[in-house]
Parts: C-alpha cells; structure tokens; sequence
C-alpha cells in the first residue's frame, strides 16, 4: 500500500514514538546491528568504554548474528563494551539451555572478543534472602559504569519489556517479579511444559530502562502487531509497560512490517491522509467496515462511509451500491469447492481451470501441518483426482514426550515375542533409553537413538495420515531438513543443503501447485525457515530456467498458529459438517500430538480444536459480510516467487 499526502506526509501522525519499518527480521536486525557498532566505534576513538544494555528471548537473535558477522569480518571489536542484560529466570541453573547466561554465550558473548568480566547478567542461582542485595548492587553497577549508552529491547504480547510485566510501576527498579501467566505460557515453547517454566524472574525495572541514553525495541512478526500499537498509539499506561517509553527523549521502535500491521497508518492509512484506492484497499476499508458495523457488504450506505472515514473513496470511486458490489464479487470468487481447478470452466476461479487434474506438492513443515491447516483441501484435491504428493520438511521429533518412546520400544520387544523374534537387542535399546530417560536433565539432549525413534513414530503417523486421506507411498516424501535436526528448540539457520534437498523434490515432481505455510507465529520458528527453504528452491529453478516452473503456483495456508485477516483471503475452501469431522479424525492420527504435547506454545487448545475453531470462524466472517454459511473454510493467498 502506498500513502501519498501534498506537502508534509502524515502517515505516522498518529504514533507518538518513531517507528522504522523493515521487510523482514532480518533487514530491522542489519539496521539495529549498524546502531551498536557506529556507537561501538564512536566510542573507540574517544578512548570510552560503550555500555549497552542487551534483550533475550526470539526477536535479538538476527540482530546477534548480525553483530558476529560484523566482528569476523569487518573487525567489530567488542574489547570496550560493557553488557548489562535485562533479565533472567529465578531460579536457574547457568547451564540450563533455557537460561540467559547460557543464551548471551551461545549467540554473542563466545563468538566476539568481548572481556567475561565485562558481562552481566542476574544471578538465577542465588540464595533468595540475597536477591535483595544483587539487584542493589546490580544497579550500582550500571551506575558505576556510566549508565547505559544504548538499551536494546524486545515486547512480549502483554506489553512488557523485560520482565517487567503490566502493573509495573514507571519508578521500578531492579527486582525479583512474578510473571504473568500469559508470559509463562508464551515462554514455554522453550521448555518441555508450562510447568517447567520458572514462576519468577529477575529483571531492571521501568525507572533503570528509562534512564538509559538512548532505547531501541524490536519486534517481528503479526503476534506482536497489537501490542505495538498500543504502546505507539494508546496512552502511555502501566498495563502496557512498553507504552511508558513515550516517556523517553531518545526511543526508537524497529519492526518488521508484520508487527506493524495494526498500526493506525496501514490499518486504515486513509484516516492519515490522502489514500491510493486500488482494488486491494478497497477491499481491506470496505471489508472492515462492514464487520465494524455488523452489517453485510451489500446493505453498506453513503452515510456509513461517511461515518467511517471513507468519504474520499465515494468521491473517487462514486456511490456505496457500486463499491459494495465490487468488493462482495471479490470476496464471492475467492469462495470454490475445486481448490485445483475443474474440468468444465467456472467464471472467475482462484484458481486456473487447467492444466486438469494438476500435479500437487504439499509442504508441511511437522508431519502434521498438512492435515491440520489444509486437511479439508488435502482430502478434497485427492478426491478430485489430482496427483497430490505431501513433503514432510522436519522430522518434527522435538514434539514426541518420552513417554512415547518407551511407549512404542514396549510395543516392538511385544511384537517381537509374538512373531517369535529374539528380543534381546531391543530389550536392550529399550532398557538404555528408560535409564537415559530416568535420569533426563531439563538441560540435556536426547541421544541420537531417542531422537532417531521419536522421528519414526512421527514418520508413521504421517504416512497414516496420507493412507487415510488416499495417497500412496510413492507420493508421500520425508526430507528431513538439516536445519531442524539439533535435538532442541534451537534451530540451525536455512542452508544450502536444506535448498538443494527441496529442489530436488521439486524437479522429481514439477507440480503446477505448491502449498506451502505461511503460518509464521509458530513459536519456535520452524514454518519461517521451511516457507523460506521452498521460496528460495523456486527462485533458484526460475533463474535456471527450467520450463515447467513458469507453470507453477504457491499457495500459502495457516491455522495451527494464526489464521489469514478476511480481507488477505484469495481463495476459500468451503466444508461440510461431514468433512470438518473426516478432517478432525485426520489430525487424531497423530496421537503423539493428542493431548498435551511438548512445546506446545501459547494456545493452550489442542491442534484439531484450533483448527477446527479458526475454520468455523473465517466461514462465520464470510456469511457476517453476506455470503453463504458454510460450516467451515480453509483459507489462502497465493505468493508471487
């Protein structure tokens, strides 16, 4: 979308705390990373020592790759940096893989020459009767050193910075705090449960934020857009501890342009001035509106355009019959029961009517993505006669519960003694993974072997989930992506060999349809880096030029995590009260995932629950803006590669 204003452009003029918007994490990270070191530099040559105050958790980790890429190679030198980092669980253990002494070491502090010594974080080890005193001392230490030259912070969803949650008062200091529930759970995609999340954390208060020279807040991705908006937009408030940064001289927020999306200037950039009305505006204001008001498209009048800020586009587009009209054949033709086409023409589609029947290649980053987000489509492409292939990106081990393993060893040494096969190894590899499991660490990985048979169990329920819906072996495909297979959260960056396995996939195939996930708030960051491995796979064969790519479609789907705005929606998948239950026995296939699973996230529904929610939902808009009831939709939009 483009704002174009006569003189002065007043786009932000609703946010009272500048915002730089980039495309992606990795863009905001560059620019933050340039920040630190111009500021890392400047004072070099002045012979000062540069004290920065440092963030955790998912958004800082581009921008600490980042600042490791400038040491090695253009000779960033952190030799006069001083560190003081924001928070810590309470109580953990320093090697915990969860803790922050361990996080700083692995993604910045052993990867720059920065002095040990000269590194701070609170203490998650110490006695409770003397927290009191570490977090006094904690702060003189900050004074001691000069203050804090640049503070880097992120947001969590409630608005806190730090750990310092809403109800934080403006002249905190360092503490010992309780977190909120909703930060505990949004925190447990690190830990195995939400019962393993500490209760309690150390963190610098509000007042030791504010009193930093200069603060930047980063935030990524459409989970963190509302929060952003009300700590730009709103009054300042304790209830959102971000919004009292409004309160400093020297605060810049750097989002991607996915976290930015609530903001006043792109949710409804007409009441910030002069809009360009293209066909994708129009849409997104009259769609809006109509929902906003609780009434169908076609029953929207002048007077509610008028009410609603869209008087520039009647006098640009003429009478609300019109427009309405418009916009409810836009959303009447994303609606079709042939996700792949049709052998007889329909006017308008989605999709393209031919080639008929397409060859179809579903990526699904976990073995269970396809069945959850797309199972409706899954069934209906197959029972449409399409020759549907599924690409299981990631083993998606990380997911299985011990439980499991001994679970399944227990049925194979069984099996075993009922075929009559000598059990002894198994018997053994079952009793080396109960006494490994026994004494399992919050901190330790899993062998290799544990690992390898949490993989299979999922590896089975996968192809279960194929049989039931139709395919065959010769269509279902396991990549095993390199990036996912480190035994923890923590997962390796996209690779050229994870780009080379997909491409090669694609080329055995050559679908003229890709689905893919665009489902981005997955906690652990696993449907990121997948979307990223298939775009960069068909951008690689289109410079190729291999001739079947210029025939080829992507579309992307959500539901186990978020599901797309209304207005986003380019083609709808419509389903019957029988096919929404055929789609939940789909997903109970995965047994391993039934239930509470390990790493579950934020939403404490189980995935068929959330699934079947969000697809009841995205139906119920579609009928609330005046178009047929249904009892369910997927939805998509497609991605020009």
């Amino acid at each position: 979308m483009s704002i174009k204003n006569a003189g002065n452009d007043l786009s932000d003029s609703f946010e009272k705390i500048p915002v730089k918007i980039f495309a992606d994490p990795k863009a905001g990270s560059v620019y933050v990373a340039q920040e630190i070191a111009a500021l890392i530099r400047e004072k070099q040559k002045k012979k000062q020592k540069c004290v920065l105050g440092l963030a955790t958790g998912s958004t800082p980790k581009t921008l600490y790759a980042e600042l490791v890429r400038m040491h090695k190679e253009e000779k960033l030198s952190f030799k006069n940096v001083i560190t003081f980092n924001l928070d810590e669980y309470y109580p953990i253990e320093k090697k915990a893989l969860q803790s922050y002494h361990r996080y700083m070491r692995t993604h910045l502090f052993d990867h720059v020459d920065i002095d040990p010594k000269n590194t701070h974080i609170p203490d998650g080890e110490i006695k409770k009767e003397k927290i009191k005193e570490h977090c006094r001392e904690y702060e003189k230490m900050i004074e001691d050193a000069g203050g804090i030259d640049l503070q880097i912070l992120g947001i969590g969803n409630n608005g806190h910075i730090g750990f310092n949650e809403p109800g934080s008062g403006i002249y905190s200091k360092t503490r010992l705090i309780t977190l909120d529930t909703s930060t505990r759970i949004a925190n447990s995609y690190e830990f195995a449960n939400i019962s393993q999340v500490p209760r309690l954390a150390i963190t610098m208060g509000i007042s030791t934020i504010l009193k930093s020279k200069k603060i930047i807040l980063m935030a990524w991705g459409t989970n963190k857009a509302p929060v952003i908006k009300k700590a730009v937009e709103d009054d300042d408030t304790e209830q959102v501890p971000a919004s009292l940064l409004q309160n400093h001289e020297y605060v810049s927020f750097v989002v991607e342009d996915k976290a930015a999306a609530e903001l006043t200037r792109f949710k409804s950039p007409w009441l910030t001035g002069d809009c360009e009305w293209t066909l994708k505006m129009i849409k997104k204001a009259v769609v809006n509106m109509s929902l906003k008001l609780n009434k169908p498209v076609l029953s929207l009048t002048n007077k509610d355009y008028n009410e609603y800020g869209l008087s520039d586009l009647l006098v640009e587009k003429g009478d609300a019959y019109e427009i309405n009209l418009q916009v409810y054949y836009l959303l009447r033709d994303s609606i079709t029961g042939w996700p792949g086409g049709k052998p007889t023409p329909l006017p308008n589609p989605p999709e393209r009517m031919s080639p008929y029947p397409k060859r179809c290649l579903i990526f699904s980053p976990h073995p269970d993505d396809d069945i959850i987000s797309m199972g409706g489509t899954f069934q209906r492409l197959h029972d449409q006669g399409h020759d549907v292939h599924v690409g299981y990106q990631t083993s998606g081990n990380i997911a299985v519960t011990d439980e499991f393993v001994t679970r399944y060893l227990d049925f194979a040494v069984g099996f075993e003694e009922i075929a009559g096969i000598d059990t002894k190894k198994t018997e053994k590899i079952l009793a080396d993974a109960r006494k490994f499991l026994a004494k399992k660490r919050s901190n330790q990985v899993d062998t290799p072997l544990i690992r390898s048979i949490k993989g299979l169990i999922r590896r089975g329920e996968a192809k279960a989930t194929c049989h039931y819906v139709g395919i065959s072996d010769n269509n279902i495909h396991f990549l095993n992506l390199p990036f996912y297979e480190t035994g923890t959260i923590e997962k390796k960056p996209m690779s050229k060999k994870d780009i080379k396995i997909t491409i090669e996939l694609l080329r055995k195939i050559k679908p003229q349809q890709v689905y893919c996930a665009g489902d981005f708030a997955d906690p652990h960051g696993t449907h990121i880096v997948c979307f990223n491995v298939v775009v960069e796979a068909l951008k690689k064969i289109k410079a190729d030029g291999d001739e079947w790519i210029k025939d080829c479609w992507l579309w992307l789907y959500k539901g186990a995590w978020q599901e797309w705005n209304i207005e986003e929606i380019e083609m709808a998948i419509p389903m019957s009260p029988d096919q929404v239950m055929q789609k939940r026995f789909g997903i109970f296939i995965h047994q391993s995932q039934k239930d509470m699973v390990p790493f579950q996230g934020s939403d404490a529904r189980e995935f068929w629950q959330r699934a079947e929610e969000r697809n009841a939902d995205t139906a119920g808009l579609y009928a609330s803006l005046g178009l047929t009831q249904y009892a369910a939709m997927e939805a998509f939009v497609r991605w020009h590669y």
